[in-house]
């Protein structure tokens, strides 16, 4: 089995040894993302519900330099500092996805995230749907 770097100049470098997403076997796994702004590369500032919308949007630069959208996520895995905020993410996630096609998900509070984020977001996309 082959794979494919994606590498996407509108979502934000990654922070270690990891490539933005991978490409095999029908899938695109994206790396978590975090909310870091892809000009500066700095945490943007504010709450659970700005620190969501901007992962998000770098999820969405992602995909696209895929050539997908968030039509074709089927799993996301939300890791939440506080799962107390749950409600405040879950009506940005819902702006994202609408319910009736809405991927499989997960979501579990850590101890931490990278560099103080309040939430992260991973996902999984299948090509060609």
């Amino acid at each position: 089995m082959s794979k494919k770097i994606i590498f996407s100049e509108a979502a934000p470098k990654p922070v270690g040894p990891y490539n933005q997403a991978v490409s095999a076997g029908g899938f695109v796994f994206l790396a978590g993302q975090i909310p870091l702004d892809p000009s500066s590369g700095k945490m943007v500032d504010g709450d659970v519900v700005a620190q969501t919308e901007r992962v998000f949007e770098n999820i969405k630069a992602v995909l696209a330099e895929a050539g997908l959208t968030l039509d074709n996520v089927v799993k996301t895995t939300v890791f939440m500092q506080d799962l107390a905020e749950f409600a405040k993410m879950n009506e940005v996630y819902a702006r994202y996805f609408k319910e009736q096609t809405a991927p499989a998900r997960s979501t579990v509070q850590v101890a931490g995230l990278p560099l103080g984020a309040k939430v992260e977001v991973e996902v999984v996309a299948v090509e060609g749907r």
